[in-house]
């Protein structure tokens, strides 16, 4: 019997766009690749926390969040290994995404408008991820399936922490916050839509 899980509500009321089931189908064909980009994620995801704590050692709050995620998605990243390991499957150090290079070139690079762009792309990153968990999970291995299944509450809880962090650290107005999250909402629901040739975890549809 297939593994269900609901959408946590946030990251369902959040997002306009949904995954392709054409991409759910390339992933349930290509698992070692899946789970290989998945690890560099984690990974990446770890980095990014830690390049917070370095970039803005003066906000307390956002140094001791960053700190919590940094240990969670190396959990994470130790976790994928060892499936990967059960199954035989050698770790890749894999080259970044069209979705993760496109994202990072949206983010401004002067200071407070860099901050709120960083952690709204890390908002976006973190609901896709959870988003892409749920779709997946229905179609997997059971044992696969119940891994991604008990990530969703993580990457839910981590989306919402970097998009309350965005709200309440970077000074914005709520248009001005509206505004750039909307911008970005859109470019990320393009990269995810738009025909992709390389597969990825976070590749649009693949052509």
């Amino acid at each position: 019997m297939a593994v269900v899980v609901a959408l946590p509500y946030k990251v369902d009321e959040f997002f306009d766009t949904r995954t392709s089931s054409s991409w759910v189908e390339e992933a349930r064909s290509r698992l070692p690749e899946l789970l290989n980009d998945h690890a560099n994620c984690e990974l990446k995801a770890a980095s990014t926390a830690l390049g917070f704590i370095y970039r803005y050692p003066n906000r307390p709050q956002l140094v001791q969040q960053m700190s919590r995620l940094a240990r969670e998605e190396l959990r994470h990243f130790e976790q994928v290994r060892s499936i990967m390991q059960d199954m035989s499957i050698p770790f890749e150090r894999m080259s970044a995404s069209r979705y993760a290079g496109s994202m990072r070139d949206l983010v401004r690079t002067t200071e407070p408008q860099r901050l709120l762009d960083m952690l709204l792309v890390g908002a976006l990153i973190e609901a896709r991820s959870c988003e892409r968990f749920a779709a997946l999970v229905p179609h997997l291995p059971r044992s696969l399936a119940q891994f991604y299944a008990s990530l969703l509450a993580s990457e839910s809880r981590h989306f919402d922490h970097y998009l309350t962090f965005a709200k309440h650290q970077c000074d914005a107005s709520t248009e001005e916050f509206d505004t750039r999250l909307q911008d970005l909402k859109s470019a990320e629901a393009e990269l995810i839509s738009s025909p992709d040739r390389q597969f990825r975890f976070h590749s649009g549809v693949p052509s």
